[in-house]
This record gives structure tokens, C-alpha cells and sequence, in this order.
């Protein structure tokens, strides 16, 4: 590829150029993620879906002034950092329609959680680094997977994701053992280009 293309983010940071379906793209992959994590803060049905909704609409509106540097962090540290705040927002909301009663039972954990999420250092937030980095990768492979041929897509993922030996993928698939390498590294490029800016992990194969 002699030019590189624009990430998905890339995409969605410029408003010059509406996107509908890189944005469509953005919701199907990050709706599943955040409304696990709410599920785990005890949200269900109607008020996890809306809280998702909430933090995929600050997440428009505020996206195209996201630039990852010290102040900022990682995509996904800036994401984490909106779903504690609009989770935040809505005990806070529910607190207040019920005069000031409690959370009620998981008060305690929800708050617990909410910190830890808040703290980059913390092992919460190093599970949500790891799932997210895990979860946008598996999002684009699919993505990316109809532009290879299904031979070349063979010999990535039974080289780069099961870890099996190339020389034996090769003669299995009757391809060149350069030409499996090339799959591999060709699939692993694209991959790079439609995530970079959101995925910070190197892919590395599942072993």
C-alpha cells in the first residue's frame, strides 16, 4: 500500500468530510463494550441502554478535539473516562429523584468501582485497557476480512493467531513459504492502519 489510508478514528475526527457509516462502524463496536461494563456496575435493561447511548453521544460531540497526548492519554483512557462520568451522572440523577435515598445495595461497590476506574494505575483500569485493546482488534478483523482472499486469511490467522508453525501452514495450503509470511504481514498492516489511534497493544497472536 503505497498510501496510508485513515484510520477509523482518522474517519471520525474529520468533520470535513461526514461519515455516516465509519460512524455506524464506531457504535457497533463500542456499544457492546461499554454496556458490559455498566452491567457490571449492576446497570440492566432500559437505564444501561441509555447510559450507553449517553456516552456514545458526548463521545460525538467532543471526538473531533480528541488528540492523544500526556494531558489526554489514550483513546481508550479518554473513553473510560467519559463512561465514569456519565455513569457517574446518572446515580447522581437517580439520587436525587429519590430525595436523597441511597444507591441501595452495591452503593459501596458501584463507588469502589467508579474510583478504580478513575485511576489509570489501578488493576480495574488495566482490565479495561486489556479488554478494550482485545475487543476493538476482534471488531476489525472481521472488518478487514473480505479484502483477503480466503487462502491468505488462512494463513494469518493459523500463523499470527494460533501460533501453528508457517512451514507447515504453507504446505498445507500449498502456498510458498514467503508468500504465508506475506499474508500474515499484510493482514497485520491493514489491521494497524484501520486502528491506529484506538488500538495502543501490538497485536499479538493467541497462543
Amino acid at each position: 500500500m503505497a498510501n496510508t489510508s485513515l484510520s477509523l478514528l482518522e474517519r471520525l475526527q474529520d468533520r470535513t468530510r461526514p461519515d455516516n457509516e465509519s460512524w455506524t462502524r464506531m457504535v457497533d463496536v463500542y456499544s457492546p463494550l461499554i454496556l458490559k461494563w455498566l452491567k457490571r456496575s449492576g446497570l440492566e435493561g432500559q437505564d444501561a441502554d441509555d447510559v450507553v447511548q449517553e456516552v456514545l453521544s458526548v463521545v460525538f460531540r467532543r471526538l473531533s478535539s480528541f488528540h492523544r497526548n500526556e494531558q489526554a492519554g489514550s483513546f481508550r483512557a479518554w473513553l473510560r473516562t467519559i463512561a465514569v462520568n456519565c455513569l457517574r451522572d446518572f446515580w447522581r440523577a437517580r439520587r436525587r429523584r429519590k430525595a436523597g435515598a441511597g444507591l441501595g445495595s452495591g452503593n459501596d461497590e458501584v463507588q469502589q468501582m467508579l474510583e478504580q476506574l478513575s485511576d489509570p494505575a489501578s488493576a480495574l483500569s488495566g482490565i479495561w485497557d486489556r479488554e478494550h485493546d482485545r475487543h476493538v482488534t476482534q471488531y476489525l478483523l472481521q472488518l478487514i476480512q473480505p479484502e483477503f482472499s480466503e487462502k491468505n486469511w488462512q494463513a494469518f490467522t493459523r500463523v499470527a493467531m494460533q501460533g501453528e508453525p508457517a512451514k507447515a501452514v504453507a504446505e498445507e495450503l500449498e502456498m510458498t513459504l514467503n508468500a504465508v509470511y506475506i499474508a500474515r504481514s499484510r493482514v497485520l498492516t491493514r489491521l494497524r492502519e484501520e486502528g491506529r489511534g484506538m488500538v495502543e497493544s501490538e497485536f499479538s497472536p493467541e497462543t
